[in-house]
């Protein structure tokens, strides 16, 4: 009996770190799109939109990014954010730098007040399963000074809504901007995104399945409409 519990002790020893490493969760991934739409606004061309995220006890850490394909030009982007959720529940900070792609007067670490490309958003939001809400607000960094010249804490709210039709995964979403804000550019409460997503995975094999997604989206405050459709590389 002893030399058991020490065969016992001894698996569990060796499997402890295995055990701990089993609790993370990491995300590596890459969208490629045919334009880069963001919260209704025209960012980009033709993009490779990179995920590299690990998560552990509801906690979360992701990097995501952005690179012109078709316009070197286009804006670079490198976006940290660090988030929690619990049930439907949510909560972030998020990190974002964008910078024009030949722009090297604004490189990655410069924090400095009124001279730097970092705009830093918190959100929450809680997802009913039927139904999701989430608000944004921008808390620091560059965001938009408002009339009396000082930040605006420029914000969005989005209320997306998933179901499933003709054998693929479908979300809608209505996002406004609640005030004015250049950030946004919106002068007043405006509607800024109207989107309907749908998306499904072409299968090639047992191991191999590429998913591939379409989103016709719209703004109705600048009276522009977008069709989007990219692939999702997996590993």
């Amino acid at each position: 009996m002893k030399n058991i519990r020490i065969l016992i002790l001894g698996v569990l020893i060796c499997a402890a770190p295995e055990m701990k490493a089993q609790v993370f969760s990491t995300d590596i991934r890459a969208d490629i799109v045919s334009r880069y739409i963001w919260r209704g606004q025209d960012l980009g061309a033709v993009s490779v939109q990179p995920t590299l995220g690990l998560s552990a006890w509801g906690l979360s850490l992701s990097a995501w990014g952005n690179v012109g394909i078709s316009n070197p030009a286009d804006a670079l982007e490198l976006d940290l954010t660090l988030a929690y959720s619990i049930g439907g529940f949510n909560i972030g900070i998020t990190d974002y730098w964008v910078t024009g792609g030949q722009d090297l007067e604004n490189r990655y670490f410069r924090y400095a007040r009124g001279n730097t490309n970092h705009v830093f958003e918190a959100n929450v939001g809680y997802d009913f399963g039927p139904v999701a809400i989430q608000w944004y607000t921008n808390f620091a960094g560059a965001d938009s000074l408002g009339a009396n010249g000082k930040p605006a804490f420029s914000s969005y709210a989005e209320v997306s809504v998933p179901f499933s039709l003709g054998g693929a995964d479908w979300s809608f979403a209505l996002g406004v901007v609640p005030y004015a804000t250049d950030y946004y550019e919106a002068s007043r409460f405006a509607v800024t995104n109207l989107s309907l997503t749908a998306s499904r995975s072409i299968v090639f094999s047992e191991r191999f399945s590429l998913p591939v997604f379409a989103t016709l989206a719209a703004n109705p405050h600048t009276r522009r409409a977008f069709f989007v459709i990219g692939i999702t590389l997996n590993p």
